[in-house]
């Protein structure tokens, strides 16, 4: 085993070179006639990339293309980067944010607010709730159940998100003290609440399940929602179940040749929609690089560059790039000890961990997003008019802002079929106020007669139902979970 030898730094040394040197922000409009560039430089330290990462990505802004160069102390950063209409980031307010929020201290950045029309979702697990954490194996009911304890116990739920993934579910509820609003610090009845929710989580659990509860006092710092519940996940070990085969091929056209030599369509679409890891060795430059090729999709970057850091691994040199559906990320890295990637069962559990960060935030089902009047119980009629009407929760995010309520449901059908267009309908009317369906893609959303009547099957005759999806059925019952939100302002 080879020893690496490394001279030690103090920390108030590091401290000082990054106030000396605190990281300058560059927005240009002017180099690009379709992007706004976002050019950072700055002292390096581990996992600043993530935190640049964050701030856009918390703006819901679209990164198309990316460079970064670390080597040594220093960081030069480039991102290409539109709003979700395609549009530049003109807007000074916003461009002010980006470059104060980058540029300041780690702890104030956070306490900057975008002057932004948006719905401002928690990003950040603060001081002001207390948090609940759960995994466990996703099933449905739980959520409804766990809503029940806590609207039993006096627990106000004020915002939440949630995942699924292979057949896991996690999830980050806010809850605040009813009495007086604010978090729970009582030790004793903080005890009596998460004793209440493990056995909740227990009950239908198999002897040897994975399962976790917990609820967390308030503490100084803050952590970042979506990334904690990237490490939930990943500490449930959800990723175990994704295909660990890396890419051999760069282009994959012979993987797209069929049997007879003819390019094949279908077999392409399917190798689009793969997420694909390859990992080889610059023995020159003492890097390994990491290729992963998958569909583009929002916050995709974050999500890798996520678990990258969360594995300990620092990205020296990175290349992102997106065309059409399609985007190619490349990374140079080394563990933190100055480690490559050698041994192929960490080779495998770092391909595992990518594929599992890019799935996590597929979205599955249909979107409805729901904003209207923040009221107590809120949450528990909306889930409640989706387990009504035999739909499930796949994927969802709650939050408020001021005396207004947002919500984002990924919807399915518990059963397994198509969401028939009448029942989105009766969805839409019977949660009322401002309900919107938003098709990401073409649906086929047919009557529930025709469904039936053509048997689940397409035009060429093959079964082409979607199955049955543990997080919907898991989700049917955040819906019920939320109609113990107090003032959940969906």
């Amino acid at each position: 085993m080879e020893i690496i030898y490394r001279p030690y730094v103090d920390p108030d040394i590091v401290s000082l070179i990054e106030r000396m040197h605190p990281p300058r922000v560059s927005i240009d409009n002017d180099t690009c006639p379709d992007c706004t560039l976002v050019k950072v430089d700055s002292a390096n330290k581990h996992g600043i990339l993530l935190e640049m990462v964050q701030v856009l990505t918390d703006l819901d802004l679209v990164i198309s293309k990316s460079y970064i160069c670390s080597d040594g102390g220093w960081l030069m950063d480039v991102f290409h980067v539109t709003d979700q209409l395609g549009n530049k980031i003109t807007d000074e307010s916003l461009i002010h944010y980006i470059q104060q929020a980058i540029s300041t201290s780690r702890e104030s950045s956070r306490e900057v607010q975008p002057s932004i029309s948006k719905n401002v979702r928690p990003a950040y697990i603060s001081a002001e709730h207390t948090a609940l954490e759960m995994t466990g194996t996703d099933r449905p009911g739980l959520m409804s159940e766990m809503s029940a304890v806590l609207a039993e116990m006096g627990c106000h739920v004020s915002a939440a998100v949630a995942w699924t993934h292979n057949a896991r579910a996690a999830c980050i509820i806010y809850v605040a003290d009813e009495c007086n609003g604010g978090p729970i610090t009582d030790p004793c009845r903080v005890a009596r609440v998460q004793a209440q929710l493990e056995n909740v989580v227990e009950a239908h659990h198999c002897n040897g399940e994975k399962r976790s509860v917990r609820l967390a006092c308030p503490v100084g710092g803050k952590t970042h929602t979506e990334r904690r519940l990237h490490q939930l996940m990943a500490a449930d070990r959800d990723y175990e179940a994704c295909c660990s085969c890396s890419v051999q091929d760069d282009d994959g056209k012979d993987e797209e040749m069929n049997s007879n030599g003819k390019f094949d369509w279908q077999r392409r679409k399917e190798r689009e929609a793969t997420t694909r890891v390859k990992i080889e060795n610059c023995t020159e430059k003492g890097y390994s690089i990491v290729t992963v090729r998958s569909k583009d999709r929002l916050k995709l970057l974050f999500d890798t560059v996520c678990a990258l850091t969360d594995m300990q691994y620092v990205v020296f040199h990175a290349a992102i790039s997106s065309k059409g559906p399609k985007a190619v990320q490349e990374y140079y890295i080394r563990h933190k000890d100055g480690c490559t990637l050698d041994l192929e069962v960490e080779r495998r559990r770092v391909t595992q961990c990518l594929i599992a960060a890019t799935e996590r935030r597929v979205s599955h089902g249909i979107r409805l997003d729901v904003t209207t009047e923040n009221r107590i119980g809120l949450l528990a009629d909306v889930t409640r008019v989706f387990r009504e009407n035999g739909l499930s929760i796949a994927r969802a995010e709650i939050g408020t802002n001021g005396d207004r309520a947002a919500g984002t449901f990924y919807v399915k059908d518990a059963s397994g079929d198509n969401i028939s267009r009448e029942t989105l309908e009766m969805v839409q009317r019977e949660i009322g106020g401002g309900t919107v369906l938003v098709l990401d893609k073409p649906l086929d959303l047919r009557s529930r007669t025709t469904s039936s009547s053509t048997g689940g099957r397409n035009s060429a005759g093959t079964e082409d139902r979607p199955k049955l999806s543990l997080g919907s059925l898991f989700w049917s019952h955040l819906e019920r979970l939320s109609s113990n939100f107090r003032p959940i302002k969906s």
